[in-house]
């Protein structure tokens, strides 16, 4: 079985790959930095509303309302739990769903979006077979901003006992609720990766307003095993984000568009040609108003981590030249966030000298980026998970899980966007 990969660490060689991730190489020539000390006025630290061992934050924000969701784990149960952003910081917590037999993941993680009409769509994966890597995606809607939850029902009907997660939920216009998920019915029971495990594909389905299935739809055959899928809705459509894996193992970034309610043949964002037989568990992220989409991902071609960004004007049909966003290397788990004036807030995982950062910057079209700033300072390890960067308005909101302490807890921040990002 071929090894996971952090974002170029791996657990058998990780001494000498992190100093290969440190050593020191330049930008790309499409990238220039430009000190920008207005984009970013100064980070303001909320209580945040979790409590005990908590972690797998995910934030989804919609004009001026956010939500932020995150799994606390105690007495060998599980709990997923939601709040809104006020403008005295979080609401208290509303609980979704709980159980002891869930398959919790620092890398797969629940998440909650507010539909158009108001309804709460929640997702979270429950174990299915005793086999580790057996789960399904189980969903939830509530009518009344979370005070009360419908039964759970599968996406999938495979009634296979393999992995089934890492989805994306987003607002199908015209229609209710979106989702694509990474799905290993055609995979052997109990496999995971590997070259003679079968292959993972990338399905999705819509549900109309009344919470009807209206079928299910192959995105692309031969994905990467266990890298988290990114979605986003254009004027024209939803458009998804995954990892792909080829024949002879590249695994580069794709994305599908759905027109005319069919999905797109997958394309590339850009031939980065990253070889590597394992899975990085390194996903995408995408942004996206009107027209305009901005994407960033991870990549570590010669093992050396580099996080990239690129914009698209049509919808995501075709992207522009990726814009180089770390300063020396990166780990990754990126995520990305369009600003008013039309560039991007870019957030990932910088390591340099031994240590791992959560920082962000903004990156316009044409290839300038700001300085970057350190959000809070992160562990290198998975345990650490994915931070989160969400726009309400001309608000940024952070969250990441802490575990400098030897435990593991959710942080949350915030930050107004300055005069040069909302022009």
């Amino acid at each position: 079985m071929a090894p996971h990969v952090e974002g170029c660490l791996t657990r058998s060689v990780q001494t000498s790959l992190v100093a290969v991730c440190g050593a020191a190489f330049t930008l790309s020539a499409a990238s220039h930095t430009a000190p920008d000390a207005t984009w970013l006025l100064p980070l303001t630290q909320l209580d945040s509303p979790a409590v005990g061992r908590s972690g797998e934050p995910q934030l989804a924000a919609a004009g001026d309302r956010a939500l932020l969701s995150w799994v606390e784990q105690a007495s060998g149960k599980a709990t997923l739990k939601i709040a809104d952003r006020t403008a005295a910081g979080w609401s208290q917590p509303r609980i979704v769903a709980s159980g002891d037999n869930w398959f919790v993941n620092w890398a797969d993680v629940p998440s909650v979006v507010r539909l158009q009409d108001g309804t709460l769509a929640a997702h979270w994966l429950q174990k299915s077979a005793a086999s580790t890597y057996a789960y399904d995606v189980r969903l939830s809607l509530s009518k009344d901003e979370g005070a009360t939850w419908g039964p759970s029902f599968t996406p999938h009907h495979d009634g296979t006992r393999t992995e089934h997660g890492f989805a994306s939920l987003f607002q199908v216009p015209g229609a209710g609720l979106g989702l694509a998920w990474l799905d290993g019915r055609q995979m052997k029971e109990g496999a995971h990766e590997g070259m003679d495990a079968g292959a993972m594909s990338l399905r999705a389905t819509i549900y109309d307003t009344t919470g009807r299935q209206l079928g299910e739809s192959l995105v692309a055959d031969r994905v990467c095993e266990c890298c988290p899928t990114a979605a986003a809705v254009t004027s024209d459509g939803p458009i998804v984000a995954f990892r792909n894996r080829s024949e002879d193992e590249i695994r580069d970034i794709y994305v599908s568009r759905l027109v005319g309610g069919a999905w797109t043949q997958p394309v590339a964002v850009h031939r980065d040609n990253w070889k590597i037989a394992a899975c990085p568990v390194n996903g995408p992220s995408l942004s996206a108003r009107d027209r305009n989409v901005a994407i960033a991902w991870f990549t570590a071609v010669g093992d050396l981590g580099r996080v990239y960004a690129a914009f698209s004007a049509d919808a995501g049909a075709t992207f522009g030249d990726p814009i180089r966003v770390d300063d020396v290397s990166a780990l990754g788990r990126v995520d990305v966030e369009l600003l008013p004036d039309g560039s991007a807030a870019v957030a990932w995982i910088e390591y340099a000298e031994q240590k791992a950062q959560f920082r962000i910057r903004r990156v316009e079209r044409g290839g300038t980026r700001s300085a970057s700033t350190n959000l809070a300072g992160i562990s290198a390890n998975r345990s650490s998970g994915y931070p989160r960067v969400a726009r309400r308005g001309n608000e940024l909101i952070f969250a990441w899980t802490d575990t400098s302490d030897g435990g593991s807890a959710v942080r949350t921040a915030a930050a107004q966007l300055g005069p040069s990002a909302t022009r």
